[in-house]
Formats: C-alpha cells, sequence, structure tokens
C-alpha cells in the first residue's frame, strides 16, 4: 500500500483571524509550537503535524462545525479539561466515558470547528 498514514491536519483561517487562533491553541491549549510565524503556526507529534495557517479564501467562522473533528490525545482527561476551563474554554461536552471505553470532552476553536480531547482506553485493564 502507498499510504502509510496521515501527514497531518491544516486548519484554515482568514488571515485577520489568524492570531486569536494561534493564541489559543498555543496559549489557551497549551500546545508546543514545532513552527510560529506570521500567518502560521504548526504542532508536533511524531509524524504528525498539526497546522493552524491563513488562507485568503476563507472568510469568517465555520458554516458546518461538526464537519471535521480534532480529536486531541491526552492521558488523563480530567485535569486536562479542568485547566482548560480555567482557562476560559467552554464544553459542549464534559468528559463522558464512550461505549468503546475511552473518554470525550468536546468543545469549539474560536473559528468554531469541534475539537475533541480524546482519552483512549487501557487496553488489558479489567
Amino acid at each position: 500500500m502507498d499510504i502509510t498514514g496521515v501527514a497531518g491536519v491544516i486548519i484554515w483561517t482568514e488571515p485577520e483571524r489568524h492570531e486569536a487562533m494561534a493564541h489559543f491553541y498555543r496559549d489557551v491549549v497549551g500546545l508546543e509550537p514545532r513552527s510560529d510565524r506570521e500567518g502560521f503556526i504548526n504542532f508536533e507529534w511524531g509524524n504528525f503535524r498539526l497546522t493552524v495557517a491563513r488562507h485568503t479564501g476563507v472568510s469568517g467562522v465555520t458554516r458546518d462545525p461538526l464537519r471535521t473533528m480534532v480529536n486531541l490525545a491526552v492521558d488523563d482527561i480530567r485535569p486536562v479539561h479542568e485547566r482548560l476551563t480555567a482557562a476560559g474554554v467552554v464544553f459542549s461536552r464534559p468528559p463522558e466515558q464512550e461505549p468503546w471505553g475511552g473518554w470525550i470532552a468536546t468543545f469549539n476553536d474560536p473559528d468554531g470547528n469541534t475539537v475533541q480531547l480524546m482519552q483512549l482506553p487501557v487496553v488489558g485493564i479489567q
């Protein structure tokens, strides 16, 4: 098979909103930038990159916030949820366990994109 995985995700935003989006992911969510320059910021985990970049073809907030979700992996969802709530993030769904065993908490970024904290289940522990 030629495709070996997903290299990354880009969240496009209009130029005037880029700084608010960069601030949110970098300073509020607390992601450590791999690269941070005018109009472009990205974060990296292994071979995967999440990028927020400006695009002149994008305007305003998303019209369909459920079309795409960014799932941010966490080891322990509760303290991350508490930290983000204290930082002013409003969750539309507090941490809840899914039928498949993992935990999910949902919020929106400043452009209205859906973001979830995702704690995967521990395999092999009963």
